[in-house]
């Protein structure tokens, strides 16, 4: 796993410098529209995993504490680039794996993890480590893509995972197995229009604590 996630930090750091001009401007207003629906209250704390170069930022509002993790460390020097430059005092950004956050139980009202299970190598101890440092009753929020049930597309979607893997990400995850093997709460799962490719995941950690880690 060690030499998978050296691969996948390489290959994004290797992307850093076109993220931004291609993927920012794909992703951002999606994840606009979900961050401001959420109504994160002043005080809050907000871990994002997978942050790379900062592309959902400006999306967040100034009266919470925002702290975004990556293994890629030229996309972190992108994110610390725009919290310069922007004089945002309510974030901070740090290299850490997903899979092994450094953080103590219960630490974050909210941990984001958007178009990143499909990414790290084992989106179930991701999904784990996020239950571990959100607080009970806090959220957790997902926006991935999720291969299709249509018969045709899936199976084409599927065919393309080993491929898609050496680029660094996976095409084989279907939600309803995802939600099952990580025993997610989920409060609501919608699409924010009919032809989007991407799912957006509501979901809450129990108060009672969270279920021990299950493989996928």
């Amino acid at each position: 796993m060690a030499e998978i996630e050296a691969h996948e930090s390489k290959l994004y750091s290797e992307l850093a410098p076109f993220y931004d001009k291609f993927f920012g401007k794909i992703f951002y207003n999606r994840l606009e529209r979900v961050i401001e629906e959420l109504g994160i209250p002043p005080g809050a704390k907000v871990l994002e995993v997978g942050a790379g170069t900062g592309t959902s930022f400006p999306a967040y509002p100034t009266h919470c504490e925002i702290t975004g993790v990556d293994l890629a460390p030229d996309m972190l020097a992108r994110a610390r680039q725009k919290i310069e430059e922007n004089g945002w005092s309510h974030f901070k950004v740090m290299e850490m794996n997903a899979l092994d956050l450094k953080f103590p139980d219960n630490s974050f009202d909210y941990v984001m993890a958007f178009h990143v299970v499909t990414v790290v190598p084992d989106p179930v101890r991701m999904i784990y480590e996020a239950k571990r440092v959100c607080k009970p009753g806090g959220k957790i929020v997902i926006v991935n893509h999720f291969t299709t049930d249509v018969p045709l597309l899936g199976t084409i979607t599927q065919a393309l995972d080993p491929i898609t893997r050496l680029l660094g990400w996976r095409t084989d995850l279907k939600l309803k197995p995802f939600i099952e093997t990580t025993r997610l709460k989920v409060d609501k799962a919608y699409k924010l229009n009919k032809t989007s490719l991407y799912t957006v995941l509501l979901c809450q950690k129990e108060k009672n604590g969270f279920h021990p880690m299950r493989e996928l």
